[in-house]
Protein backbone atom coordinates (compact mmCIF):
# COMPACT_ATOMS: atom_id res chain seq x y z
CA UNK A 1 0.00 0.00 0.00
CA UNK A 2 1.38 3.17 -1.06
CA UNK A 3 2.21 6.41 1.50
CA UNK A 4 -0.85 8.56 0.37
CA UNK A 5 -3.74 5.76 0.58
CA UNK A 6 -1.62 4.87 4.31
CA UNK A 7 -2.35 8.45 5.27
CA UNK A 8 -5.59 9.02 3.72
CA UNK A 9 -6.58 6.09 5.82
CA UNK A 10 -5.00 7.30 8.77
CA UNK A 11 -7.02 10.51 8.74
CA UNK A 12 -10.14 8.64 8.57
CA UNK A 13 -9.17 6.59 11.82
CA UNK A 14 -8.35 9.83 13.23
CA UNK A 15 -11.58 11.67 12.27
CA UNK A 16 -13.20 8.26 13.51
CA UNK A 17 -11.68 8.15 16.55
CA UNK A 18 -12.02 12.00 17.41
CA UNK A 19 -16.13 11.57 16.97
CA UNK A 20 -16.18 8.52 19.14
CA UNK A 21 -14.08 11.39 22.08
CA UNK A 22 -16.91 13.83 21.09
CA UNK A 23 -19.95 11.42 21.96
CA UNK A 24 -18.11 9.70 24.49
CA UNK A 25 -19.20 6.51 26.06
CA UNK A 26 -23.11 7.26 26.90
CA UNK A 27 -24.71 7.72 23.56
CA UNK A 28 -27.80 9.68 23.95
CA UNK A 29 -29.66 10.49 20.87
CA UNK A 30 -31.72 13.34 23.60
CA UNK A 31 -27.53 15.05 24.69
CA UNK A 32 -26.57 14.95 20.82
CA UNK A 33 -29.56 16.75 19.20
CA UNK A 34 -29.66 18.99 22.01
CA UNK A 35 -25.89 20.52 21.55
CA UNK A 36 -25.67 22.15 18.83
CA UNK A 37 -21.33 23.06 19.58
CA UNK A 38 -21.03 18.85 19.49
CA UNK A 39 -23.27 18.87 16.15
CA UNK A 40 -20.61 21.07 14.36
CA UNK A 41 -18.03 19.14 15.67
CA UNK A 42 -19.32 15.95 14.42
CA UNK A 43 -20.73 16.97 11.35
CA UNK A 44 -16.74 18.91 10.52
CA UNK A 45 -15.33 15.50 10.65
CA UNK A 46 -18.13 13.12 8.82
CA UNK A 47 -17.44 15.57 6.41
CA UNK A 48 -13.02 15.32 6.36
CA UNK A 49 -14.39 11.25 6.43
CA UNK A 50 -16.22 11.98 3.21
CA UNK A 51 -13.29 14.26 1.91
CA UNK A 52 -10.78 11.33 2.53
CA UNK A 53 -13.12 8.65 1.33
CA UNK A 54 -13.32 10.77 -1.86
CA UNK A 55 -9.88 10.68 -2.18
CA UNK A 56 -8.96 7.40 -1.68
CA UNK A 57 -11.82 5.82 -4.01
CA UNK A 58 -10.00 8.52 -7.06
CA UNK A 59 -6.78 6.57 -6.18
CA UNK A 60 -8.25 3.30 -5.27
CA UNK A 61 -11.59 2.74 -6.27
CA UNK A 62 -11.51 -0.99 -5.79
CA UNK A 63 -10.76 -0.11 -1.79
CA UNK A 64 -12.63 -2.86 0.67
CA UNK A 65 -14.72 -0.51 2.47
CA UNK A 66 -18.35 -1.31 2.88
CA UNK A 67 -20.91 2.13 1.68
CA UNK A 68 -17.62 3.98 -0.07
CA UNK A 69 -19.92 5.93 -2.04
CA UNK A 70 -22.67 6.57 0.58
CA UNK A 71 -19.99 8.28 3.07
CA UNK A 72 -18.83 10.48 -0.07
CA UNK A 73 -22.47 11.23 -0.76
CA UNK A 74 -23.05 11.87 2.82
CA UNK A 75 -19.87 14.37 2.99
CA UNK A 76 -21.73 16.27 -0.22
CA UNK A 77 -25.08 16.62 1.53
CA UNK A 78 -23.68 17.57 4.30
CA UNK A 79 -21.71 20.12 2.88
CA UNK A 80 -24.22 21.32 -0.05
CA UNK A 81 -27.50 20.57 1.27
CA UNK A 82 -26.88 21.04 4.29
CA UNK A 83 -30.38 21.94 5.07
CA UNK A 84 -31.59 19.07 4.07
CA UNK A 85 -30.30 16.41 7.00
CA UNK A 86 -31.70 16.12 10.38
CA UNK A 87 -29.96 15.19 13.27
CA UNK A 88 -31.57 11.92 13.46
CA UNK A 89 -29.62 11.20 10.07
CA UNK A 90 -26.29 11.74 11.32
CA UNK A 91 -27.06 10.12 14.91
CA UNK A 92 -27.66 6.99 12.13
CA UNK A 93 -24.36 7.36 10.45
CA UNK A 94 -22.67 7.63 13.88
CA UNK A 95 -24.01 4.57 15.71
CA UNK A 96 -24.39 1.88 12.86
CA UNK A 97 -21.75 2.71 9.76
CA UNK A 98 -19.16 4.32 12.26
CA UNK A 99 -18.07 1.56 14.39
CA UNK A 100 -18.22 -0.31 10.84
CA UNK A 101 -16.31 1.75 8.74
CA UNK A 102 -13.46 2.25 11.78
CA UNK A 103 -13.12 -1.76 11.85
CA UNK A 104 -12.79 -1.73 7.99
CA UNK A 105 -10.05 1.45 8.32
CA UNK A 106 -8.29 -0.88 10.76
CA UNK A 107 -7.89 -4.05 9.09
CA UNK A 108 -6.27 -1.92 6.38
CA UNK A 109 -4.03 0.13 8.10
CA UNK A 110 -2.70 -3.15 9.35
CA UNK A 111 -1.95 -4.53 6.00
Amino acid sequence: MDNHIRKLLKDLLISIETIENYLGKERVFEMYDSNYLLQDAVERNVITIGEAMNSLLKIYPEIEISNARKIVDARNKLTHGYDEIENLQIWNILIKHLPILKIEVEKLIQQ
